[in-house]
């Protein structure tokens, strides 16, 4: 019976022209536009900068699966909270923290969301509900649940945006957050987002079921396999599952197909997989292509495509100018922000 709770959309396809692709208007289809070239402009700066030697650490970038937290964060409204692990930038973005903030976190500098402490792993933003990016591999969906549960229990109508990767979906922590979602009916939607590769190792390779939105059927928590390169596919379902949450139907898993055009972090060379395979993705796939279609079938003109791209340019260079005049932080930073001041 469990098993009947989850139902599969179809699977991501070439064809630009999906059945039953939900409406959406010339003004929405341009906000999605440039929040997506935002969100891969920002990340092209930063791998730049990461080869300069002006990121330090890791740098796990986001290119190529903009249109997942921009439909699903859609949605997300003031109240709500937003937590995912590693590969956090676009969720940063989306969640509408500043460029010139997250830029300098990048780069370990005071003007930094964190004051420079966090870098590109685990950044934090209270005002705009981000609650972080985390290193440890599946440790957010335990965090994401006690979102939810803090929602349930003050009864405001929040709910909980969890993202997690095909390979954390293997991770215990993530079943025992399951169990306790459905249990206390908690305002979670948990988002797979399955970018075919957990760090090196394909989803064939690594998963013994490769449906992993049918991973809480034995929890009776229903999901859905959506299109991660359309932004209205994403859109469409994340708002159907977060108003289930809102009403108190409790959790919901969106396995997002998506794909990464980078190696897993910026020292991965990817040879994993073939060239012609990242070019057939780039080529029939992108989602920022697909929006354009979508646009140009609403009828925009490309005069005000090319004004989105020069004002996001601009943006993304000002930040990158933000981050390298802002000062590294004084050492005495290393003794703030440890407690929480009463």
């Amino acid at each position: 019976m469990a098993r009947a709770a989850a139902q599969k959309t179809s699977k991501p396809s070439s064809d630009k022209k999906l059945p039953n692709r939900p409406a959406a208007s010339k003004e929405d289809l341009l906000r999605y536009y440039r929040e997506m070239v935002l969100i891969r402009r920002f990340e092209e700066r930063a791998g730049q900068l990461y080869g300069m030697g002006l990121i330090g650490g890791f740098c796990h970038l986001y290119i190529g699966q903009e249109a997942v937290a921009v439909g699903v964060q859609d949605s997300q409204r003031p109240g709500d909270g937003v937590i995912t692990g590693y590969r956090d930038h676009g969720h940063m973005l989306a969640a509408g923290m500043d460029p010139k903030a997250v830029m300098a976190e990048l780069t370990g500098r005071i003007g930094g969301s964190s004051r420079g402490k966090g870098g590109s792993m685990h950044m934090f933003d209270v005002p705009t509900g981000f609650y972080g990016g985390h290193g440890i591999v599946g440790a957010q969906v335990a965090l994401g649940t006690g979102l939810a549960f803090a929602s349930k229990y003050r009864n405001d109508g929040s709910v909980a945006f969890i993202y997690f990767g095909d390979g954390a979906a293997n991770q215990g922590q993530v079943y025992e957050s399951f169990n306790m979602a459905q249990l206390w009916k908690l305002p979670a939607i948990y988002i797979i987002e399955n970018n075919q590769y957990a760090m090196g190792t394909s989803i064939e390779r690594a998963s013994a079921t490769t449906e992993l939105y049918m991973r809480g059927a034995s929890f009776g928590i229903p999901g859905e396999q959506v299109d991660g390169m359309d932004v209205l596919a994403v859109k469409d379902a994340t708002e159907r599952a977060v108003k289930r949450a809102r009403e108190g139907g409790g959790p919901f898993i969106l396995e997002v197909k998506t794909y990464r055009y980078r190696g897993h972090s910026m020292s991965d060379p990817a040879k994993y997989r073939t060239k012609e395979e990242v070019d057939e993705v780039k080529k029939t796939r992108d989602p920022i292509d697909h929006i354009k279609a979508l646009l140009a079938e609403a009828g925009a003109a490309e005069d005000e495509l090319k004004a989105i791209d020069t004002d996001i340019k601009a943006i993304v260079a000002e930040a990158v100018q933000f981050a390298q005049e802002s000062p590294e932080p004084d050492p005495s930073e290393l003794y703030t922000d440890v407690y929480v001041e009463a």
